[in-house]
């Protein structure tokens, strides 16, 4: 089992910057790919990027170029720098991992909001 615990989340105006953090409670092979999905009111959870334990990434079209995933190993942890936000970026951002990317077993964190205002 991996807790995911997300921090970072809040209230920004768009075309600002937000950085979320994700550290996992273990390391492992639990945590070889991890990533950010999120959920905005009324819609479906979706991909925003994720990252592999060697450093390859995916990125949403909708946040190429203005998010960047990244992570740190040593610490269990990744990060999402999200810049120029734009209001349609309002949701919960959830951290999410597993051994691969077609694992069965995912584990989630909480969620964490993130409103942008126009």
């Amino acid at each position: 089992q991996v807790q995911l615990v997300e921090s970072g989340g809040g209230l920004v105006q768009a075309g600002g910057s937000r950085r979320l953090s994700c550290v996992a409670s273990r390391s492992g092979t639990s945590i070889n790919v991890m990533g950010w999905y999120r959920q905005a009111p009324g819609k479906q959870r979706t991909l925003v990027a994720i990252i592999s334990r060697s450093g390859s990434s995916t990125y949403a079209d909708s946040v190429k170029g203005r998010f960047t995933i990244s992570r740190d190993n040593a610490k269990n942890a990744v990060y999402l720098q999200m810049n120029s936000l734009k209001p349609e970026d309002t949701a919960v951002y959830f951290c999410n991992s597993r051994a691969s990317t077609t694992s069965a077993t995912v584990y989630w964190g909480q969620g964490t909001q993130v409103t942008v205002s126009s």
